[in-house]
Order: structure tokens, then sequence, then C-alpha cells
């Protein structure tokens, strides 16, 4: 790509074509007094300020199809100093991560020298830092395409990597060595090679953490799962690029690249963290736990070798004793004995030595021969040593005549201790087993249970069981029968001795009261509060029964203690419940119809609009100065109640008499403009959310767009038709000179003969439907989901925007954004002329009048863009004019809207509040009417083209309020003259409000004869308003919903 070396001009403020700020005079030459007299040299300065003038008028009013300096030109990619920042700034943090993990990734390579078999993850280590430096190499060159005047290119022989610099200076080596080529492997960097540079890097990156969990010791999900996530996105990036093959010196397709800085920022921010954490944490987790596995080695081998000189002490007085067959067993097994220690000893060495090394294969690449060898041996030989030892022991002492104590003793704790011994290493093998066969879901002792359970359901089993079963049973009942013989003799004693000391109390005169220690049953005048005792409380002379008897008593005799009543309990228990009801019952609000307005149905002044005054300086004579002055005139005029719920969508009919709205309280309102902007008609529908409405191309047909649904209306709330759709209907959009009327002499709907056709967005394909609801043609586009669709005025390409599904592979992206595109779409061969890839959630694309710019919206906080459709080769693709930037960061709302005569402004609104208005053309912003000013959250914008002088633009906001801004010229309304209308309707049977959810439930409205209102009929629908004190009524039309 060439690039001019010059400097290139500012796009803020204007300059003219000799570089001088409009507004001011050019450089004057100098003039010699006494060659020029005082008439020639006032000629020459008019000469100069009327081409200066020429020239500031060529560059306000050049048109596209001339070379302008924006945003695409060759000379300068990006001529907005802003967006050179900008783009530097996030190329710039996108280095700075690139060399943390670069640091990082040599920091663990340090750390992971002292870590045996490191070689694997060393030299992985060292390809991905290669392969990082590649991917930096190819995004800076990007971004010096885009940004020449802040970033730099870096020359190939540059590249910071102390591998590849290794690798140089050995390739110098060998240079001078016949038969040798020697191969520069930053010959083939280039943009082109961008989406293999992907690939390698991602498998880059599996190498490394196949290498990093070759380490058992230690795992962190964490750093594999990062690195899953990052090799995923790069291999759904690698995969979408290969589509744009060849155009990667566009600049679209760069804006898209450089985009993904970010994306791949973030992930290698979180790598970067997670690998430090396993600096700090997994790799001396790793060295303990080899140093402990080295350790234990070291003991078996020192062990090993104790026990070889124990045994080859013992044959001292053994190997000389032969010729009988105990002499010989002995021997043998103490010769065998000392066999395995020697090995378990030296086999243990060579498994210390080889764990301990830094250049040892992994295991997974180890034959299972030799790891079992290395690993298993020196204790397997260890166990065999002492099994050999202890049984030539024992036959030891029987070879040599030793005494039959000696030999029994020495015979039972061998006995002993090897039984222990055997079983220790069957529950240690058995352990690694259920480990190794269950993948830890299981612990030995659940598996022993297990099997005993199946063991018991045997059937022979199960007998022996149940039969022991019943014999228990059986025994335990004739103990419990027998006990309980002998417990009631000498309970029958206890009650007479009982009985005789009561009747010698009674006697004395004292009253006893034997009381049951069962609670007290709870009042049934007081479910709450219950009996804290066991015992009731009864003072001498309340005593009623004297001579209750119970097996357990309790004797009070004077004045009871209790301070508790029957009444207190009674009180209590009252105000228990009126506690109780206080406390659950909730005082009950009546509920209020009227709607409450927020303070987005405030009106605003102009003098609380602060645009800036630098521009109106820079642009001072010229016509956008003027523009400036009419624009900080705009100010609220109207402001309605029109809904109840949030304002989806807006627009002015064509001839700007009119003014659509949609909520999603299920209704549009056509309002007439006027002053007062009053109600000409209320569209109800029966279900779903009102999403869009669109004006047809002469303004007599309306359309609205439900979920799947499409209604046509005339202007004067008629419904026409309602075209059902078995998918979500995305979008709604008339095709140019799609309509046509042949008047017959009479202004009534039903004798005009009306020809349209406008496109439904459904998911992956655009719908081409007439008025009755017949399928025209589709446009299908695969692996994209479309959101909006717009057609040339000469019908012959269609521009949609939208996300991609997945890409060509089948693949989805794991944590990035998915790649939006917009696509140029030849209508008449179907095909798709032109993908350009964008990163930021893409909803609405809006062509201007004379189709050759269209204005791209998007979500939250992505700018509106300006895009030029040009014709190369008999082919049309987008190139990217302008990128409306705020002063501030905003979440804009809606879609961006083209405004002005010729559409020379763009509009765009912010959800909290501020109006943003641009030239189209140079992308200066203009005027901005802030949020504090405004006062409300908006949620669309639209403006009325049909009114140049003054200007006019409605807003939406999520209250329902609907406000109209105007611009004023000759004359500034007082305050009286500001009209603020609350569209409220009488309760009447056939009119209706917003508020009310009744019309919308109900579906119909029938009158008494039984007719069926929202059926076509060829007389606009109209009814009779009611007449009260002034108000005006409503005329509601209730759309006919099929089925």
């Amino acid at each position: 790509m060439h690039h001019a070396t010059g400097p290139a001009p500012v796009a803020g403020p204007f300059r003219d074509c000799t570089g001088n700020l409009l507004g001011e005079t050019a450089n004057q030459p100098r003039v010699d007094p006494s060659r020029f007299d005082t008439k020639r040299r006032q000629t020459l300065l008019n000469l100069l300020n009327a081409l200066n003038e020429l020239s500031q008028a060529e560059c306000l009013d050049r048109d596209f199809d001339q070379n302008p300096s924006f945003e695409d030109d060759r000379d300068t990619p990006t001529v907005d100093e802003q967006l050179q920042v900008s783009g530097a700034e996030k190329f710039n943090r996108f280095q700075k991560r690139i060399n943390s993990f670069d640091k990082e990734l040599r920091n663990f390579g340090n750390a992971a020298r002292q870590l045996g078999s490191s070689v694997g993850i060393l030299s992985s280590a060292f390809r991905l830092r290669e392969r990082l430096a590649q991917l930096l190499f190819l995004f800076r060159d990007n971004a010096a395409d885009l940004f020449p005047r802040k970033i730099s290119r870096q020359q190939r022989e540059f590249l910071v990597n102390p591998n590849l610099m290794d690798r140089k200076r050995h390739a110098r080596r060998r240079k001078s060595m016949p038969g040798r080529v020697p191969v520069n492997i930053e010959d083939s960097l280039d943009l082109e090679s961008l989406p293999e540079q992907f690939d390698n890097f991602a498998a880059a990156l599996m190498t490394f953490l196949k290498c990093l969990n070759e380490f058992p010791e230690f795992t962190d999900e964490a750093v594999n799962t990062s690195i899953k996530s990052f090799e995923g996105d790069l291999k759904y990036w690698a995969c979408c690029l290969q589509e744009y093959r060849g155009q990667f010196k566009y600049p679209a397709v760069q804006r898209y690249v450089h985009d993904l800085t970010a994306e791949m920022g973030e992930h290698i921010d979180s790598i970067t963290g997670t690998l430090s954490m396993f600096i700090e944490v997994g790799v001396p987790t790793i060295r303990f736990a080899q140093k402990h596995a080295a350790a234990n080695l070291l003991t078996l081998s020192t062990v090993a070798t104790f026990f070889s000189a124990v045994t080859a002490t013992t044959l001292q007085f053994s190997y000389s004793q032969t010729g009988d067959m105990l002499s010989d067993a002995v021997n043998a097994f103490w010769f065998s004995s000392l066999v395995f220690s020697i090995a378990a000893a030296v086999n243990s060495l060579l498994g210390l030595s080889w764990r301990q090394a830094m250049y040892r294969s992994p295991g997974d690449r180890v034959p299972w021969w030799v790891l079992m060898w290395i690993k298993r041996s020196p204790l397997v030989f260890l166990v065999m040593s002492v099994t050999c030892f202890s049984a030539g022991l024992v036959l030891f002492t029987y070879s040599t005549q030793q005494g039959k104590v000696t030999s029994t003793i020495t015979t039972v704790f061998t006995a002993f201790t090897s039984f222990g011994l055997a079983a220790v290493s069957a529950w240690v093998a058995s352990e690694k087993w259920t480990f190794v066969h269950h993948r830890g879901s299981k612990w030995l002792s659940d598996v022993l249970k297990d099997a005993l359970r199946r063991f018991m359901a045997l059937r022979l089993v199960s007998f022996v069981s149940k039969t022991f079963g019943r014999s228990s049973q059986y025994v335990q009942k004739g103990v419990e029968f027998a006990g309980h013989k002998c417990r009631r003799v000498s309970s029958m004693g206890t009650i007479t001795t009982t009985a005789i000391e009561q009747g010698d109390n009674l006697t004395s005169g004292e009253y006893a009261h034997t009381i049951s220690r069962s609670p007290e049953p709870l009042s049934p005048l007081s479910p709450i509060r219950q009996s804290t005792d066991s015992y009731s409380c009864f003072s001498g002379e309340g005593s009623s029964h004297p001579n209750l008897e119970s097996p357990t008593t309790t004797t009070f005799s004077g004045t009871s203690n209790s301070p508790t009543t029957a009444r207190d309990r009674l009180t209590s228990a009252i105000r228990s419940v009126m506690m109780l009801q206080s406390t659950t019952s909730s005082p009950s609000s009546p509920f209020s119809s009227v709607r409450k307005r927020t303070t987005s149905s405030a009106f605003t002044d102009a003098s609380r609009t602060t645009p800036d005054t630098g521009i109106t300086t820079a642009f001072r004579g010229s016509k956008v100065a003027s523009l400036i002055s009419k624009l900080k005139s705009l100010e609220t005029t109207q402001d309605l109640a029109a809904h109840s719920a949030l304002v989806r969508h807006l627009q002015f009919s064509p001839n700007g008499k009119f003014l659509a709205t949609s909520s999603w309280d299920r209704t549009s309102i056509i309002f007439r403009v006027g002053d007062p902007c009053v109600p000409h008609r209320v569209l109800a529908h029966a279900s779903g959310f009102v999403g869009q409405v669109a004006w047809s191309p002469i303004g007599v047909l309306l359309l609205t767009r439900v979920n799947r649904a499409i209604k046509i209306w005339t202007e004067d709330g008629v419904c026409r038709k309602t075209i059902e759709r078995q998918r979500h209907v995305q979008s709604i959009a008339w095709l140019p000179r799609g309509e046509g009327e042949v008047p017959t002499g009479t202004r009534r709907l039903c004798q005009q003969v009306i020809f349209a056709a406008f496109l439904s967005v459904e998911g992956s394909e655009v719908i081409k439907l007439d008025l009755n609801g017949n399928v025209l043609d589709t446009y299908r586009f695969d692996r994209l989901f479309i959101h909006d669709v717009a057609i040339t005025p000469d019908l012959q390409w269609l521009l949609g925007v939208g996300p991609i599904l997945y890409s060509p592979k089948g693949l989805h992206p794991s944590k990035s954004r998915v790649e939006k595109q917009l696509l140029v779409y030849n209508i008449q061969t179907k095909v798709i002329e032109n993908q350009t890839p964008v990163l930021n959630d893409v909803r609405d694309i809006t062509l201007a009048k004379n189709g050759q710019v269209a204005l791209v919206s998007y979500e939250n906080k992505a700018f509106p863009q300006l895009w030029k459709l040009e014709i190369v080769k008999d082919q049309a693709r987008l190139t990217l004019r302008h990128t409306y930037m705020p002063k501030v960061p905003v979440d804009f709302a809606g879609p961006s809207y083209f405004g002005g005569k010729d559409d020379q402004l763009v509009l765009c609104a912010g959800k909290a509040g501020d109006i943003h208005i641009w030239d189209r053309d140079s992308a200066v912003l203009l005027h901005h009417v802030r949020a504090q000013a405004l006062g409300g959250d908006l949620t669309c914008v639209a403006w009325n083209h049909a009114s140049d002088n003054p200007f006019m633009f409605a807003t939406g906001s999520h209250d329902g309020a609907v406000r109209l801004w105007t611009t004023m010229n000759d004359h500034r309304p007082c305050e009286s003259s500001r009209r603020h209308l609350t569209v409220t309707t009488q309760s009447t049977p056939y009119s209706v409000t917003p508020c009310s959810p009744s019309p919308v439930d109900s579906g119909f409205q029938t009158d008494s004869a039984g007719t069926q209102y929202g059926e076509y009929t060829p007389e606009p629908l109209t009814l009779t308003p009611v007449e009260d004190n002034g108000q005006r009524d409503r005329i509601v039309t209730f759309a006919h919903t099929r089925g």
C-alpha cells in the first residue's frame, strides 16, 4: 500500500485546499513597495481573497465522486487525529500485554529448569515465544498501515526474540558450509498469512499446555481453562479470516484485524495471570513432590543396601552347611534375598537419576515396561528380598536343630509379620487399582461394601441370613417376655407402698395433689403461647381434685407461687394474636391508573444546551457556521405523553404530515404533525410488542411489525391486512419505487389501484412480499443472521448487517465476540459481492437519498459510521468514510438518522439523554444537547425530512413520552405557546387509552349487531368522538388477527 510521505490534512478544524483554516486568509506573498503601486497590491489581495473563498466552498461542497481526504484513501488511511491517537493507544496496550506474557514465559522457563523432565516444557515455551513475536510483528505492520503517523514499522531483522536471534547466529556459522542454504523464517511473515499464524499459535499453545499437564504432581484448572478458551477463539478467527484471502490490505479488513487486539489482549491477560500464579504455586509444588519422590527412592536404596549387608552376614553361618534339604533351602532363600536386595538398591539409584534428569522423556513417550521397571521394581525387589530372607530364617532354625520354643516362636512371628506385610501390600495395590478403575470417584472401602452387598444378595447367603435373623428374633422375644414378668412383680410391691404412704398423708390433714407430668394442653384461645413447664400449679384453696391418681405425683401445700392465672393467659393470647396480625398484614393502596411522568417529560430551555463555541469560530463565515447557529436554536416545542410503556421506534411520513410511533404497550399511534401535534389514530394490536413502524415511499400506507406478523394500515387507521409469518420478523423495509398509485379521480382508498412490495427480514432469509402477503422472492444468506437491510434506489443491491452464526468449518467462539458482517448483495444475480467484517454489535443500516452512502448504527458505546457504496470492476463494495465520535463515551440508543437538507446531517441519541448532531461530510460535531439539559433517558430518534426550515425531529423515551424538537428562525414562542399534551381519552365503548390493557386483552370489539371491528372495509373505520368538556377522544382501530 502506497502512503504519502507528507503530513495529512486534519479533519477538525476544517482546512481548505491550501491547508489554511476556513475563515482565515492565506499567507500573502511579500510585495515590494518599490516595484508595485498601491492599486496593483490591492488588486492582488482581492484576487487572493476570492481564491480563498472559492477554495473554501469547494472543500465544503465537494461531492463523494471526487477524491476527498477520507479514512479509506490510500494516501492517508486515517485523517482524523482522534482516530489516529485512539488506534495507536489500542495497539500500545496490546503490545504491553504481549510483552508481559513474554516476560512470564521467560520467568516460567527459568523456574522450570529446576524441575525434572523440563526439556519438553522449555522447548514448548520457546516455540510459543517465537509465535508470539511473529504475531506482534504482523499486528504492528497492520497498525502501521492504519495509523502511519503514530505507529512505525519494524524491520524484519530486528524481531525481539532470543530464540530467533540464536537461530540467526547459528545460521551465520553454517553459512560458509557447502551444500547448506539458510532458511529465513521471517520471509513468510505477511498479513495474508495471518490465518496460518493464528493456527500455528493455537497449536503452540496446546503443545505448551500438554507439556504442562505432563507433571502429575500439580494440575491447575485455571491454566487449562484459559489456554483452551484462547485456542478455541484463535481457531475461530483463523477460520473466519480465510474468507478474506487477498483482502488483508483493504482498510476495512485491517480495521477488523486491529479490533481483534482487544479480544486477544483479554485472553493474554488471563493466561499471564494464571501463569504467574502457576510459577508462584505450581512450580514449588512440583519441585517439592519431585524431591519427595527422590527422597523415597534414596531411602529405599539405603534400606536395600542395609538389608543386602544383613543378608550377606547371615550367609556366613549357612553357606558351609550343605548336603541336606533344609540346609540347601536356607542357602537358596538367602542367596535369592541377597540378589533381590542388591537389585532393589541399584534400581532405586537408577530411578532417582532418571527422575532428576532434565532431558528425560515425558511419561507418555516412554514404553510401559520401562516405566514399570523404573517405578515399581525397587519396591517389588525389596519385598521379595524380605520374603526370601524370612523364609530362609525359619528354615535355618530347623536346620540347625534349635529348641522347639525357638523354632516355634520364630515361625509364628515370621508368619504374623509376613501376613501383615502381604495384607498391607494387597491393600495398597487395591487402592491403586480402585483409583485407576474408578478415576477417583470411589474409595476402596466403597468398593468393598459394594462387593459385600452383592455377596449378601446371593440366594444361599440370603437364606442363611434370614434363618439366622428369625432365630435371633425368637430368642429376643423370649428374653423380653421373661424380663416383663419380673418387672411386673416388682412394680406391684412399689404401688402398694405408695398407696400406704398417701393414706398416711391424707390422714394427717394435708392436701396432696397428684398432677401428671404431661404438658398442659394448649388453650384454644391461645394458639401461639405454649406452656413452659410440665406441671400445673394450684393453690390450696383452688384445688378441686385432691385425690387425682397418677404414676408420678407432685405435692404442693399452702399458697401457689405461680404468677400466671387464666385471665393473664387469655390476655397474653389476645395480645399475641394482635401482634401477629399487625406483622403479617400490609397496608393496601388503591391502584392508580394515572401514569406519573419522569423527568424526561420536563421541558428544557435552549439556554441550558452548551454547544462547542470553538467550532463556530472555526467555521464563521461558512455554510457550516450557519448550520451551527440554526442548530443552537433547537428546543423542545411539544411533549406528548403518548404511550404507557417504552417507545421502541419513530418515523415521520414522507410528506411530514404524520408521525408514527410504536411502543411496548402493544399500540402504535399516528400523530398529525402541527401546532399542536394531536393524535390522529391509535392502532391497537391484540398481542406482541410493536417493534417498528415503516411508512411507504408515498406515505399512504404504514407497516407495523410485531413478533411474527406484519400489519398494513392506511393513514386513516384502517388495517388492510395482517400477514402472519412462521418465524420471528427482525425488520421490515419498503422497496424504493415499489409503490405506485393510479388515481381514479377520487381520494377514496378502495377506488385506488396500489402496487407495493416490501421486505421482511426473518433470520437468515429476506422475504419479498406484496400487500396481500404473497411471497414474490426470497434472498438467502447462509451462516448469517440478518438484523436490518436497505435497498439502493435502482433496486440492484441489497445492503444487510448482522452476525454470523458459525465459521465456515462450523466453529463457535469460546469467549470473544462473534464476527459481524456488512453485506452487499446483488439482487439480480443473487450473489454476495462484498463482505466487510466488523466486531461491534451492528444493528441498523440506513441509505441516504442519493443511495451512495449508508449510515451504520451499532449497539452500546460503538460509534456510528458512514460507509460509501463504490463500484469497482462491476462489483459493489463498502468503504468506510467517517466514524462519528462524540466528545465523551456515550451509550447510544436506537438507530442513527440522516437529517437536514440533502441528508447533510447525522443525528444520534444516547440512552442517558444526549443528542449529537454531526456534519455528514466532515464528521465534525456541530451540536450536542447534553443529558443534564434534556433530562431523561431516550430510546429512539427520527428526523422529519419534509421540514427543512425549520428543522424538526422527534425523540422517544422509556416512560412513553414523545418529544418534538424544532428550530426557531423568525420568532421564539412564549412559554404559553409550548404544548404539553397528554393523550387522554374518555372511557367509552369505542375509545380507549394507551394505559388500559382492555382493548389488547379482549382482541376485538363488536357492536350490538355483532359487526366485528378490525375487518377490512372499503371505507376508513372511524368512530364518532364523544363530547366531554372539550377533550379530544382518540379514534381507535383494532387490528384483526387470524387464528
